[in-house]
């Protein structure tokens, strides 16, 4: 079993010159625990996190030699680097069994996967169980070869539970499916009404008869002028035969 010392916190000292020194405030209680406050190493508690996450028992030891079986129960972390900047640990009633929710990991290879196009649904990522602190598991293995047929299930019931740990989950729940690809259906473009559409040579024609009827009247015009002119012409010469008769 992993364990971690742990030192007496000097409540002078300010969390962050802790963490600055390499250490992490933390604290421990249980129900026959009064909270205490103490400091581990930043490293080692690293260390002891990675392996045993939140569902292993893992040993305090403290200067005096005292051990206490506990769970890292809750971790405050730093927004934005990820750094563990406090724990809190649950210490564990001896002779008492814990309920824990282990983390699932899933094996193998599905042949409905791999040969029929299906989709591997993980319908749970965890699971809760209850053991002594000794035999509580790090994690739970699926074996998601037993899933063949695209209707294929792997209940809770079905999973290898080691020696002295009880499920507590209803054993017909549902922990991994396949789910069938599915095509997606292109659809057929929309008819076009060609009525609708306006035909631009039908305005073209439109505008081109409106030009030559321009065109007339501008003829006309011209020609009305011209004869004005011829008008004006032979009054100016009525006029030069009266003067040649004065």
């Amino acid at each position: 079993m992993l364990s971690l010392a742990i030192e007496k916190r000097d409540m002078k000292r300010k969390p962050d010159a802790l963490r600055k020194a390499g250490m992490i405030p933390a604290v421990f209680y249980g129900p026959k625990e009064t909270t205490t406050p103490v400091v581990v190493s930043a490293p080692e508690f690293k260390k002891i996190w990675k392996k045993a996450g939140e569902s292993s028992v893992i040993i305090l030891k403290d200067a005096s030699g005292n051990e206490h079986e506990a769970l890292i129960h809750e971790i405050d972390v730093h927004p934005l680097t990820g750094e563990p900047r406090h724990a809190d640990f649950y210490v564990i009633e001896k002779g008492k069994k814990v309920k824990v929710a282990v983390p699932l990991v899933f094996e193998g290879v599905s042949p409905a996967v791999k040969d029929k196009a299906g989709i591997l649904v993980k319908v749970r990522r965890e699971i809760e169980i209850e053991a002594a602190p000794r035999d509580l598991p790090h994690d739970l293995k699926v074996d998601i070869s037993k899933l063949v047929e695209l209707t294929d299930v792997i209940l809770a019931k079905s999973l290898a539970l080691p020696a002295g740990v009880e499920l507590k989950i209803s054993p017909d729940e549902v922990v991994a499916s396949i789910s069938e690809a599915k095509e997606e259906v292109e659809e057929a473009p929309a008819a076009i009404d060609m009525s609708t559409i306006e035909v631009e040579a039908k305005g073209k024609e439109v505008k081109e008869g409106e030009a030559g009827t321009a065109a007339a009247s501008g003829d006309a015009g011209a020609a009305g002028k011209s004869g004005d002119n011829g008008e004006k012409k032979s009054g100016g010469d009525a006029k030069k035969g009266s003067d040649g008769k004065k």
